[in-house]
């Protein structure tokens, strides 16, 4: 599986099996997880049978089986959210490609607990957790706002805007709002999101996948 496959494929679980994570699985994740931190200066770690993110509440009632998960922190420095939305959407995505299902966590957690397992930096910054395992179910497709409703193109619209839009409107959003905006003239794009928690975060993972969707090679961000 291709990640443009794993994009339409991915949608939120939040309920999985007692499968644990093999060590080759693991590696991978791992290997993963340790590029993106060196590309983007972050400090994200995958834990594995650990049941400590997810409080009892929310265990019993929205989730099941949630013991691994990758701590989405970096230094607390301007940026650092949207470099954690953007690498967290790549790290989902290839999760998929691996037969894993995912659930991008932003204040079900505790941040408590989170932090307590993040012995690399005791001054990261955490903005959520992404849970990875073996879903009881594939999930279901979330609600699309129409492209037009948050695109616009000045000009001929080209191919290449258009699956980068309709693969933004496939990435997991705060909330499921899709609070955002992609403007295209030329080969110049910019993509704004609403004010909010974690704006920082939905502009990384909407960049992601537009990049994805789009091609880099057509295009460059205003």
């Amino acid at each position: 599986m291709t990640l443009q496959e794993a994009m339409a494929a991915r949608h939120t679980v939040r309920k999985y099996k007692d499968t644990p994570l093999s060590a080759e699985m693991v590696q991978q994740l791992n290997e993963r997880i340790r590029a993106q931190n060196a590309k983007y200066g972050l400090n994200m770690k995958l834990l594995t049978q650990n049941k400590e993110a997810m409080p009892a509440i929310f265990a019993k009632t929205m989730s099941k089986g949630v013991v691994n998960y990758i701590i989405l922190a970096g230094p607390n420095a301007p940026g650092v959210d949207e470099k954690l939305g953007y690498s967290s959407a790549d790290l989902m995505l290839y999760a998929q490609t691996l037969g894993l299902n995912s659930w991008w966590i932003g204040g079900m957690y505790s941040h408590k607990n989170a932090k307590k397992n993040l012995t690399a930096d005791a001054n990261a910054k955490i903005i959520g957790v992404v849970a990875v395992g073996y879903g009881e179910e594939q999930g279901v497709a979330h609600k699309s706002k129409p492209a037009a409703e948050v695109s616009s193109y000045d000009g001929t619209t080209p191919e290449w805007f258009t699956s980068g839009v309709a693969a933004a409107l496939l990435a997991p959003t705060a909330m499921n709002k899709q609070g955002f905006t992609i403007k295209g003239k030329e080969n110049k794009v910019i993509i704004t999101c609403e004010n909010g928690s974690f704006s920082g975060a939905d502009l990384g993972i909407v960049k992601y996948h537009f990049e994805l969707g789009a091609g880099v090679e057509n295009f460059t961000w205003m």
